[in-house]
């Protein structure tokens, strides 16, 4: 996968795939590309998908300056400028979809259209505690703990999966690879901490799709819902019943894949 300069000390890496309209997937906390798992390819049926690695993770450099969500929205605008991709659909996962409201807040004219999964606008106490949770490994450079708190991202039923350990295996490599990379995802668990933003989005203009599983602990549907609330002429879809977690995406791939092309065929660019 290629590299590119995007702002000073910084390159991020990026796949591409697929033709038609662009659409960039950002990533969530701790994790690289292949954490999109086959959605990558089936939302690449449809459209031109330019997957990124977030900055000090995967294949990308860690550069100078802040981790924020705001600092984070500025490498999505820079990566699309260096592609020379004017404007393009954005579609972020959990921290990727807080990078995508203020991507959607400073840089209107970049995004199209916003697929916001597992979101929220500002961390109430339950919310903060599961993060805090999450967090804690990294902090302790613990990875093997940092695997077991994770499972909390999907659901019972997978969980209770007697292959669960075998399917889990081939994510690994896009988890943290070295203390240095666990060092960065501690900065995003903070910068998931600190976004704060629900007050701000009834500024984005952006066509938007909130998107949210049932049984989502991270991101809670109540969370979602309030941006969903916030944003005007917004749409909010919960998935309910078994594989309706955080990783919906990997459970339930058929279901998450028709809302997005469902909502995307609604807008053109």
């Amino acid at each position: 996968m290629p590299q590119i300069p995007v702002r000073t000390g910084v390159s991020l890496n990026y796949e591409i795939s697929g033709s038609g309209e662009p659409l960039l997937l950002i990533m969530g906390t701790s994790g690289a590309i292949a954490l999109w798992g086959e959605i990558t390819s089936r939302l690449a049926q449809t459209h031109q998908v330019i997957a990124m690695d977030n900055r000090g993770l995967g294949g990308s450099d860690r550069g100078v300056g802040p981790i924020s969500v705001a600092s984070m929205a500025e490498d999505a605008s820079a990566l699309l400028e260096a592609l020379e991709i004017p404007r393009a659909h954005v579609l972020g996962w959990s921290l990727g979809s807080a990078v995508a409201q203020e991507l959607a807040l400073a840089h209107p004219d970049q995004v199209a259209s916003a697929v916001m999964f597992a979101t929220w606008g500002r961390c109430d106490g339950f919310q903060r505690s599961v993060l805090s949770a999450f967090r804690l490994p990294y902090v302790l450079r613990d990875m093997d703990s940092a695997l077991a708190v994770s499972g909390l991202a999907f659901s019972p039923q997978l969980l209770d999966h007697p292959d669960f350990a075998a399917m889990l295996e081939p994510m690994l490599p896009a988890f943290p690879q070295n203390e240095a990379q666990m060092q960065v995802t501690v900065e995003q668990w903070d910068a998931d901490l600190a976004h704060d933003s629900i007050d701000r989005l009834g500024g984005i203009t952006a066509p938007t799709v909130v998107v949210v599983g049932e049984q989502d602990l991270l991101t809670p549907q109540w969370q979602a819902k309030k941006v969903a609330d916030a944003i005007p002429g917004a749409r909010f879809e919960l998935v309910t019943g078994a594989g309706s977690s955080h990783g919906l995406h990997i459970e339930r791939p058929d279901d998450f894949t028709k809302i997005v092309t469902g909502f995307l065929g609604e807008q053109s660019i």
